[in-house]
């Protein structure tokens, strides 16, 4: 098959599955820290240098607040201050060797810091006591990626596109146990794990598949696309969801009496337009946690869903210094039925679908550096 058609079927697949399939985010927070656009100085230019090292910094925002249920949105709770709010700050660090011009190899190790304020978790799960909102917080080294890359195409030879592929593994090296204290009334609190959405990490150790493409179509326009899947054999980490207190029979019969280990995935795509060292970028985002998994099992807690929008970026390219920015609107938040939801509706007779806290956008930006 012709390499140009292989390409543009190959890119054509994963935007068109970024629309069209049935994707499925984690609740309250959105999946991938940041991704830079892909272009054709990542290929052919890139193989021609010297330049054997690259680092690459990127920090990630969001704040969630919107509750929904599939993809309704409960706007009453934001109206009556039941709200659960999360915020996150994300620093990615991800060193990257160049063994060839085709293999690379690359360490992401992120650093996060998160936020939440509720007022279910404390009091009693009442609303209603003026001191009801307190927050929580966690704060630490999250899971740790080694992946591996390798250009299909020889870069030097196919400058107008190319497919990079990338097989990697996910550590447990962040702190699925966080622990902080949850109140119980004006003078009294116990200290148990976090929320699942402020966890640090999920306790599993994970394979990591990618797929990043681009294809040149003028010497301004390329279009890109990436592809990325995490799969967490692990069923679930043993973590209580009890925040402190005593697990309810009702968690256990419906198995989300522990926190699940989810896969995740993210696909984006689009159009960029380079004009000299600046370019801007055009595309789709989707981030999603499914409600099973591809392999393992799936019980436990975890909040199912996806979360797809618009993603416009910029970046300016210095001979050895690449910066870059986007802002993901998220314009569908859907949050599906998870497993622990199905066993309830099986269980009882009646169907039963959890909620969850979507951010409206999240903020990403970042810098490479060549040595």
């Amino acid at each position: 098959m012709n390499k140009k058609l292989l390409i543009a079927i190959a890119l054509f697949f994963s935007v068109f599955i970024s629309v069209t399939n049935r994707l499925v985010a984690q609740g309250c927070v959105a999946v991938r820290s940041n991704g830079a656009m892909c272009t054709r100085s990542h290929a052919g230019e890139d193989a021609a240098d010297n330049h054997n090292w690259q680092l690459t910094t990127g920090y990630r925002y969001f704040h969630s607040f919107r509750h929904f249920v599939g993809t309704e949105e409960q706007k009453h709770r934001v109206a009556e201050g039941t709200d659960v709010r999360n915020w996150q700050h994300a620093v990615d660090f991800t060193l990257a060797r160049k063994l060839n011009k085709r293999m690379s190899i690359a360490v992401n190790v992120p650093i996060i810091s998160n936020r939440r304020s509720s007022m279910y978790e404390h009091y009693g799960n009442s609303s209603t006591s003026p001191n009801a909102r307190k927050e929580t917080t966690s704060f630490g080294i999250g899971d740790v990626r080694i992946t591996a890359y390798r250009w299909m195409l020889d870069p030097i030879k196919s400058k107008k596109g190319n497919i990079q592929v990338g097989l990697g593994l996910k550590l447990p090296t962040g702190d699925y146990r966080y622990n902080d204290f949850f109140w119980k009334n004006d003078s009294t609190k116990v200290l148990g794990p976090v929320d699942q959405s402020i966890q640090l990490g999920d306790g599993g150790t994970g394979i990591s598949l990618e797929l990043n493409g681009y294809y040149v179509f003028t010497k301004e326009l390329s279009a890109y696309g990436n592809f990325y899947y995490l799969s967490n054999p692990r069923e679930h980490n043993g973590v209580s969801t009890a925040r402190g207190g005593t697990t309810s029979n009702t968690n256990i019969l419906y198995g989300s009496s522990v926190m699940s280990v989810p896969d995740q995935y993210m696909i984006r795509g689009g159009l960029n337009l380079m004009l000299g060292a600046f370019s801007a970028s055009a595309g789709v985002r989707l981030e999603a946690v499914p409600s099973e998994d591809i392999m393992g099992g799936s019980s436990g807690f975890r909040r199912p869903g996806r979360i797809f929008g618009a993603e416009p970026g910029v970046a300016y390219q210095m001979k050895k210094v690449n910066l870059f920015a986007t802002v993901p609107y998220w314009f569908s938040k859907n949050r599906t039925q998870s497993y622990a939801d199905k066993q309830r509706t099986k269980i009882t007779g009646v169907f039963a679908q959890g909620d969850a806290a979507f951010a409206d956008y999240s903020i990403n930006i970042g810098c490479t550096v060549r040595f």
